[in-house]
């Protein structure tokens, strides 16, 4: 599970916790006018003001429940397909991955960064079987050069020439 899942679930408990509280306390307030009209002189408006704003707030910590509820969902579907792509992608280029040599995009789950090099990206394209590169010419130094090379050029040789 992502980092992200598990903070929005986080989320979600701590915003259930807190619509349970409200709720408990709405009723109790509501308990307290012990079945006594609210139209007497000395409180009724106040009262039903309070029990506004008590909704309102409720209703809105409901809206921002189902946001939360949406973004799990939204997490949920990103994971499930970025766990798709990874069933198509080679196994060395997988363990790289779990090594914390490449990291893997969750935008686009084929494109890879070395760690350490900035800008230049490695590919696998799904439709051709092969391992690409790109935004190779952005980078400046010559230690991320030689980095990026080697991590490359040991996929392109095991990967490219099946």
């Amino acid at each position: 599970m992502s980092t992200r899942l598990e903070i929005l679930k986080g989320s979600l408990a701590k915003k259930n916790e807190r619509l349970n509280a409200m709720l408990e306390k709405h009723y109790a307030s509501i308990k307290e006018a012990n079945g006594q009209p609210l139209n007497d002189k000395r409180n009724g408006q106040a009262t039903l003001s309070r029990w506004e704003r008590q909704d309102e707030a409720i209703r809105n910590l409901q809206i921002s429940i189902n946001d939360t509820l949406n973004a799990i969902e939204a997490e949920e579907r990103k994971q499930a397909r970025i766990e798709q792509v990874n069933e198509t992608i080679p196994i060395e280029i997988m363990q790289l991955v779990q090594s914390g040599e490449l990291i893997q995009w969750k935008k686009h789950p084929n494109i890879f960064f070395v760690k350490g090099v900035k800008d230049a990206r490695i590919t696998w394209d799904v439709k051709r079987k092969v391992v690409a590169h790109s935004y190779v010419n952005k980078i400046q130094d010559n230690a991320q050069w030689v980095r990026f090379a080697k991590i490359y050029n040991e996929l392109h040789s095991e990967l490219n020439n099946h």
